[in-house]
């Protein structure tokens, strides 16, 4: 061999190099799962932990409304908010056909999160007006980057999501208007205003990927056992659920919200009969979408039971549909949609199924430290369930952080 075609040799293979390093930095920009699911695990497991901490007086709150308050609408509209933004920037261009944001844009709008969250952060440093502006921004763009994505479609139901984002963006401002005119009294109201509409969001997507995702599942299987949908029932709980977001708005813990909770709780689990849910055992991928669902149901029926008089505290409904319905929800579409959308088989890396185990039983520590008859257990079980949520994101950022950050296995773009 001439010592020319080593030289030659030597610089194709350190290009080669270079592009593939290249490729695996841009690999993160190729589609909107990719960033913001890397956000939504890591700022899921921080915001809990600091929130466990706040809670326990080792870290001083930042200055913005009350406590609670900015821990509940950084769950929402931080944690979230993420989940949301990097499943429909993710899913909405295979539904249109349309092209999907990437590259720049897409990190202008993932830098465009991150800074709502360092406003948040440093409210009490920064003017109240500052902090919402850009905290509303995010939500804002990212229900016009969806219309854009939906709209002429011929798609009225996709409409309907996108329509859901930008209702959950005027939630936010009227908890903003309360941090700039405490009179107001309308942060309370308007963050479970946002529960809600998450909520909507959880049964509308819920009903259309976990009966699809179970019969290709049960597929797989081998199985002959055929999921069955009724569209009437679909309806029903998406109306009920929606019902009781509006009733929260007008009549909150009353009857009418107890009697549309209710409803709603017992529509979600009859659509469900016939999803095969018990048959869905072996993946884990598909049972952890059941269980999600199941919290929904759950939540709803404790938040039924407390606006109808029974003696069971706000906190116990409200933490299963957050920590419960949203954090087990988002965990189990990030786990399947962060392997399927790059091309590998759907098939749980090892040890990943533990995430699904600590989210459960970190929510079920935090409704059962709501029902605790002493001020010890509860304490106890609280911070039990916020460290459990946390290691269950946290747990997923270690296992999916490799796969978000490099290019697709099968060659494809995204």
């Amino acid at each position: 061999m001439k010592p020319e075609s080593v030289e030659i040799g030597s610089f194709d293979a350190a290009r080669q190099a270079a592009a593939q390093a290249g490729a695996r930095g841009l690999a993160l920009w190729g589609r909107g799962f990719r960033p913001f699911f890397l956000a939504t695990g890591a700022y899921g497991c921080l915001l809990v932990l600091a929130w466990t901490a706040i809670w326990r007086g080792a870290l001083a709150p930042p200055a913005w409304l009350t406590p609670m308050w900015w821990h509940g609408h950084e769950m929402v509209f931080g944690v979230v908010a993420a989940a949301i933004a990097g499943f429909l920037l993710t899913a909405t261009p295979v539904w249109t056909g349309r092209p999907a944001l990437r590259g720049r844009a897409l990190a202008a709008l993932v830098a465009l999160w991150g800074a709502g969250r360092i406003a948040l952060w440093a409210a009490g440093a920064l003017p109240a007006a500052l902090v919402a502006a850009v905290d509303l921004a995010f939500l804002v763009v990212l229900a016009a980057v969806l219309l854009r994505t939906v709209a002429g479609t011929g798609q009225p139901r996709n409409l309907g999501v996108v329509a859901l984002v930008g209702v959950l963006a005027l939630a936010n401002a009227a908890v903003h208007a309360q941090a700039l005119a405490p009179t107001l009294a309308s942060a309370p109201r308007a963050l479970r205003f946002a529960v809600d509409v998450v909520v909507v969001l959880i049964v509308v997507i819920g009903g259309r990927i976990t009966p699809a995702f179970t019969t290709n599942a049960l597929r797989r299987l081998g199985s002959e056992a055929r999921v069955r949908t009724r569209p009437a029932l679909d309806r029903l709980a998406v109306a009920a659920a929606l019902g009781v977001a509006v009733a929260d708005l007008v009549a909150p813990r009353s009857t009418a919200t107890g009697l549309l909770a209710a409803l709603a709780a017992l529509a979600v689990a009859a659509r469900m009969a016939g999803w095969q849910t018990l048959r869905t055992g072996r993946d884990p991928l598909v049972w952890s979408l059941h269980a999600g669902l199941a919290w929904v149901a759950l939540g709803l029926a404790l938040v039924a039971a407390g606006d109808l008089g029974a003696p069971v505290p706000p906190s116990a409904g409200l933490h299963a549909l957050g920590a419960g319905a949203m954090g087990s929800m988002i965990l189990a579409v990030m786990t399947r949609v962060a392997l399927g959308h790059t091309g590998r088989p759907l098939v749980l890396p090892r040890h990943a199924v533990a995430c699904y185990g600590l989210v459960h039983a970190g929510a079920l520590a935090r409704v059962a430290s709501a029902l605790a008859p002493g001020a010890t257990a509860a304490a106890f079980l609280l911070a039990l369930g916020g460290v459990l949520w946390a290691a269950a994101f946290g747990l997923y950022v270690v296992l999916y952080a490799p796969i978000l950050v490099r290019p697709r296995v099968d060659g494809r773009e995204g």
